[in-house]
């Protein structure tokens, strides 16, 4: 297995995973099975969503879904807890409502 895309202390064990289709933000970002929506975007952006009181961005928190912190939309509107979702083949995702 080789180690890739560190970005805010996060990496990816790629090894023999299947490559997912996963589109944030209308960019398609590099996703494997089995992996979550919040590592996904981790890995790809070091973020996962702007702060809603500022310039910020937020990373993330608890990252066992009980804190709110990593709420995303399916373009859909669905919302997701990314640190829960995994990600799924053709999944859409909108992190910046203001977007």
């Amino acid at each position: 297995m080789s180690v890739s895309g560190p970005r805010a202390g996060v990496k990816r064990l790629d090894g023999a995973r299947q490559p997912v289709g996963l589109t944030v933000d209308g960019e398609v970002i590099p996703a494997f099975r089995g992996e979550t929506v919040l590592t996904a975007l981790l890995v790809a952006r070091g973020r996962i969503r702007p702060f809603e009181f500022g310039v910020e961005h937020r990373a993330g928190f608890c990252l066992i879904g009980a804190c709110q912190d990593c709420w995303v939309h399916l373009a859909d509107g669905t919302p997701i807890r990314a640190c829960t979702t995994l990600v799924a083949d053709a999944m859409d995702i909108v992190t910046d409502e203001r977007h």
